[in-house]
């Protein structure tokens, strides 16, 4: 019995990390490159969140798409209409080239937490997690400069943004939007 017991307790020590063992370096990683991309992003997007006045404007002209950078399911759902769609975990530089060719072009975003009284399409996220913080580092990241993000927190129901996606259609959703085209 005593053998066993050291033999069990060998096997797991010595397949357990030590404090001092470090994991193999991986180029593909770079958390100092992210935090210090983050301390700029977050200056710039500061200055660049937006009322949903000046997004429904800025997204009328030339040079301009809105990004959703949510899973596709809840992008066929409801999205920001005319918005064009590229799943954050899906983005690469070869991705993004496909959507946003030009990185002058002006670039709107928005996320889950933009809007409330939709947890289908717009399930909230916890407030550091929140898709509109990853996706303006990622753009950021990849070169693209010119990004906007909406700023308030709005009522779907309430909201003048114009939307579309299936629960539109189907009618389970009316917005002051929709309700207006109508």
């Amino acid at each position: 019995m005593k053998t066993r017991t050291l033999l069990f307790a060998f096997i797991v020590s010595s397949t357990m990390l030590r404090a001092d063992d470090k994991p193999a370096p991986n180029p593909m990683i770079d958390y100092t490159g992210f935090l210090e991309n983050a301390n700029q992003v977050q200056k710039v997007r500061e200055q660049h969140r937006i009322t949903e006045e000046a997004f429904i404007r800025m997204s009328a002209e030339p040079n301009t798409i809105i990004l959703d950078a949510r899973s596709s399911e809840k992008f066929l759902m409801l999205h920001v209409k005319g918005a064009k769609h590229l799943s954050l975990p899906d983005t690469t530089a070869e991705e993004l080239a496909k959507v946003i060719p030009d990185k002058t072009t002006r670039i709107l975003i928005y996320c889950n937490n933009n809007f409330d009284d939709e947890p289908r399409a717009f399930p909230s996220k916890v407030i550091r997690a929140s898709l509109n913080l990853y996706t303006f580092n990622t753009l950021y990241s990849y070169g693209y400069r010119n990004v906007y993000e909406l700023g308030p927190f709005v009522n779907i129901h309430k909201t003048i943004l114009p939307f579309e996606g299936t629960l539109v259609s189907s009618g389970e959703l009316t917005t002051a939007q929709t309700a207006i085209s109508n």
